[in-house]
């Protein structure tokens, strides 16, 4: 199966994880939920007297105690891996074991159960898994229609595969909503219109009007418009959904109008209907079994414009106009009829339609990056640069026993957010037209400063014997040079892969091998020119100002002497900013700087 999404539920008492996925058969693709009933949330106390500790931990009604070895910024220590019956009895108990005398501190409690299993079990959303278990007859699991969705108890570990990028069905959406005051409000304005498009040909456009294209199907009432929405997306069984602002605007309208009108929106292939969760500032539509995508966020992450309209976004990557119509007058379109409303029709379809382009153009590299990180693609869509770092680190600090450092209190993000480190090296431009210019370019010069002084919350010391640390310019931080710190190790081994996967892309001759490639190594590039900037975000598990500033003085330092160097030989800087400088040829310095 190619692993979807993921949750969890809770029954007799007992959490459930719900892997959501889809698998081929005889007759195309199916839908399946995998259930597993025998993952336990846990974790980490570090005791000050571990006997002590046990005993203490005994007057709670935990699962298990283990003592396991695990490390914790360069040391190796002894720690107590607590197993709960069920993921709310850690935010229940977990002040409580801190509290105890015996208790210096506890990591990782803060960690998601479904992402927990994720990183536990090292399956990756959007890959391949092999899983062996017993069918599940729908009477024993309320809500799942048997001919829509495949059930199974897994009986063991499900095993990742290795797989290229998975055949995905895409199907997009938009509305159109009557706006006589402007901005439609759901509360009394009703939907006219919702269009559909699919990379498999689809297109389509429900609506009350009667219209002779052969893409329209047109309804009696909104109520019929709903329903037909909702028919629609189950007899499609898209695998993925897309929306431009659907978090925001499209699929709330739909759930406002809903339930006002008394329509279910039940698009989950577990039967459910369509949810919003708290992502960030905003809210996110979520549906089981299927990954809605709001394509909003995801354009803004990679393109960097003056606006994010669709019709401007759609004219940035393609370089053509799509169909417009003034928001303020979509209802005089409606209310108008004959050419106009043909005009609105077609227009409906061509959002819908460009939706599914830009997706097919941007979703790769997120899909990538939901690969590398191991979060789902639903979260992985919406997540900050930040966050997509510090997940890809928590799963790097499993696989090694390193714990995870607990986020900041209240009181220490306070502390912190007042205090920034300096930034790299600008040289102002200098005016005048320039001719013979030169671009020196430092490749990944923050990630490769990590690298190389070792630069981690790990090697970071107060004292050190002579030659044993990298000193870092102006401040004089010492970094230990061995061993190899951790977030040092990691970026190493992102980059050491990022150069694999560029050999082996101009080395290949097939087109689409070559667009893979392409997209992991961007995946890769942006995972790690991003890890150095997060050591000074206030939120950062990893937080650490004295890195942050180690490394932007490296950066300095490294940008000012290769400008000098650069004067010698004849090259005159006239621009410089962070990891790069300008400069035109001076034949005459050139000339003068040669000893002959």
């Amino acid at each position: 199966m190619v692993l979807l999404d993921i949750d969890y539920i809770t029954e007799n008492e007992s959490a459930i994880i719900r892997l959501f996925g889809t698998f081929m058969t005889e007759k195309g693709p199916k839908s399946i939920i995998a259930l597993d009933k025998n993952f336990l949330p846990y974790i980490y106390v570090i005791p000050i007297h571990s006997e002590r500790c046990r005993e203490e931990l005994a007057e709670f009604d935990v699962a298990r105690v283990e003592q396991v070895a695990r490390r914790d910024l360069g040391r190796t220590v002894q720690v107590l891996k607590v197993f709960f019956k069920h993921p709310r009895d850690v935010p229940g108990l977990r002040d409580e074991i801190a509290n105890l005398s015996s208790v210096d501190e506890i990591r990782e409690y803060d960690l998601p159960f479904y992402r927990r299993y994720l990183i536990d079990k090292g399956l990756f959303p959007m890959g391949k898994l092999e899983v062996h278990g017993q069918p599940v007859a729908t009477g024993e699991y309320p809500g799942c229609p048997a001919e829509d969705t495949y059930l199974l108890e897994i009986s063991e570990d499900p095993v990742p595969l290795e797989s290229d990028f998975p055949e995905l069905k895409i199907l997009s959406f938009d509305i159109e909503a009557y706006n006589p005051k402007g901005m439609p409000r759901a509360e009394e304005d009703p939907i006219i219109m919702i269009s559909f498009s699919s990379n498999e040909g689809l297109r389509k456009v429900i609506s009350m009007a009667q219209c002779d294209f052969d893409f329209v199907k047109t309804v009696a009432t909104e109520e019929d418009i709903l329903k037909e929405f909702v028919t629609t997306i189950k007899n499609e069984n898209p695998h993925i959904i897309l929306g431009y602002n659907s978090d925001n605007f499209d699929f709330s309208y739909i759930n406002e109008r809903a339930k006002l009108l008394g329509i279910p929106i039940d698009l989950g292939t577990d039967g459910s209907s369509l949810k919003f969760m708290r992502r960030g500032f905003t809210n996110a539509a979520l549906v089981k079994g299927r990954v809605h995508v709001d394509l909003y966020p995801v354009v803004r992450r990679y393109l960097s414009m003056d606006r994010y309209t669709l019709e401007r976004v759609y004219w940035e990557l393609f370089g053509q106009d799509k169909e417009d119509i003034p928001g303020d007058e979509i209802c005089d379109y409606w209310d108008n009829g004959g050419l106009q409303l043909a005009s609105l029709f077609k227009y409906s379809l061509d959002d819908a339609e460009s939706v599914t382009k830009i997706g097919e153009k941007m979703l790769p590299l997120t899909m990538e990056l939901t690969r590398i990180v191991g979060q789902p693609f639903f979260d992985v869509a919406r997540m900050a640069t930040g966050q997509l770092v510090e997940w890809y680190l928590i799963r790097k600090a499993f696989e090694t026993r390193e714990l995870v450092p607990n986020k900041p209190s209240a009181a220490e993000h306070s502390h912190r957010r007042g205090k920034r480190a300096a930034g790299g090296y600008v040289k102002d431009p200098e005016k005048g037209l320039h001719e013979n210019i030169v671009y020196f370019d430092f490749r990944s010069l923050y990630p490769s400063i990590i690298i190389s002084k070792n630069v981690s919350l790990d090697t970071l010391v107060e004292e050190c014997e002579e030659g044993a640390c990298h000193v870092s310019p102006e401040a004089g931080y010492l970094f230990l040079k061995e061993p190899r710190g951790f977030v040092p190790s990691v970026i190493g081994n992102v980059l050491t892969e990022r150069v694999r996967l560029k050999t082996l892309m101009y080395q290949a001759t097939d087109e689409r091998e070559i667009q893979v490639l392409n997209v992991q190594q961007e995946a890769l590039k942006r995972l790690a020119n991003s890890m150095y900037g997060v050591y000074g975000f206030s939120r950062f598990r990893w937080y650490s100002l004295e890195c942050a500033d180690a490394i932007t003085a490296w950066g300095r330092d490294y940008i000012k002497k290769t400008m000098k160097k650069a004067e010698k030989f004849g090259f005159k800087p006239i621009y410089a900013d962070t990891d790069g400088f300008y400069a035109v040829y001076d034949r005459k310095a050139d000339s003068a700087s040669d000893p002959s």
